[in-house]
């Protein structure tokens, strides 16, 4: 099965590109192999998201693959942070595109008990893959030219599956979605991108960036209000979470009755909460106990 990933990306150039990066990001760029892939997010001065991307680092470039339609907005923002650095930025929107293989084994190519980031060909093409969890079993992130797509995807096994269905396993499996679920502007740890979260994307151990000194605070004082939970019931996506008239958490997508909240940690497993007009039963996530 495989499912096309509406996004965007950039290539990153030149020969500092990977220590000028490596400054922005919140995970460890400089510790990726060649190939290599690593989460991470981009953050504003107060430590709230602004994009999550994962990053590749390739013998000749670095290849930044983000959620649709943030490309050009990541792009505008890196500029400013350049001012000796020798880095250019190109916005490949429009030129790679980007499905996801749910099971990796399935990919002609892919090595199974490989690197996390691979360069390979299929159907005649060059394609690169990363390994990514979307439905709670490693598949491949499959990147290729736009103009190719026809070749690539008849190679692939399956049929296509529906977006929809794709987010459905997402959400049933705990995974968090910083653009899908509506997460921008808070902060990494209250949504699983924390060490031992559902999505690791922060290092503790690499140097400054945007952001890193509340970070660094939430590090020593371990004192985030908010972590991931999922809720189940009766749902209104992105709405307030209530619980005795006090907002307690903030809803993402919904789907089959499901979704994953940012939510205040005192809220118990098993408890009833509001969303919207509905009903819900929190669910704290395995991460989380």
């Amino acid at each position: 099965m495989w499912t096309f990933l509406p996004s965007s990306s950039l290539r990153v150039t030149g020969a500092d590109r990977v220590d000028f990066i490596h400054g922005q990001m919140t995970n460890d760029l400089r510790r990726a192999p060649t190939p290599g892939m690593v989460p991470c997010a981009f953050l504003n001065v107060k430590g709230q998201i602004e994009f999550f991307a994962r990053v590749y680092r390739r013998a000749d470039d670095l290849y930044v693959h983000l959620a649709a339609d943030e490309a050009e907005r990541l792009q505008a923002r890196l500029k400013r942070y350049i001012i000796f650095d020798q880095v250019q930025l190109e916005n490949l929107t429009g030129t790679l595109s980007t499905i996801h293989v749910w099971n990796a084994a399935d990919l002609a190519g892919w090595d199974v008990a490989g690197a996390d980031a691979q360069q390979f060909e299929l159907a005649g093409q060059t394609v690169l893959g990363g390994r990514v969890n979307r439905t709670g079993q490693p598949g491949v992130d499959l990147h290729y030219l736009a103009s190719h797509a026809g070749e690539v995807e008849a190679a692939l096994t399956g049929p296509p599956r529906p977006l929809a269905e794709l987010e459905a396993a997402r959400i049933a499996a705990g995974i968090p979605d910083v653009s899908a679920d509506h997460f921008q502007g808070v902060l990494p740890q209250e949504i699983g991108l924390d060490i031992g979260g559902q999505l690791p994307a922060i290092s503790y151990k690499k140097g400054c960036y945007v952001g890193q000194e509340i970070m660094a605070r939430l590090e020593a004082r371990g004192n985030a209000r908010h972590h991931l939970a999922r809720l189940a019931g009766e749902l209104t996506p992105f709405s307030e979470v209530v619980l005795d008239g006090k907002v307690v958490g903030q809803l993402g997508a919904v789907a089959g009755g499901l979704g994953l909240a940012k939510l205040r940690k005192e809220v118990a497993d098993g408890q009833q909460v509001q969303c919207g007009a509905g009903t819900a039963t929190v669910q704290l996530l395995n991460a989380n106990v």
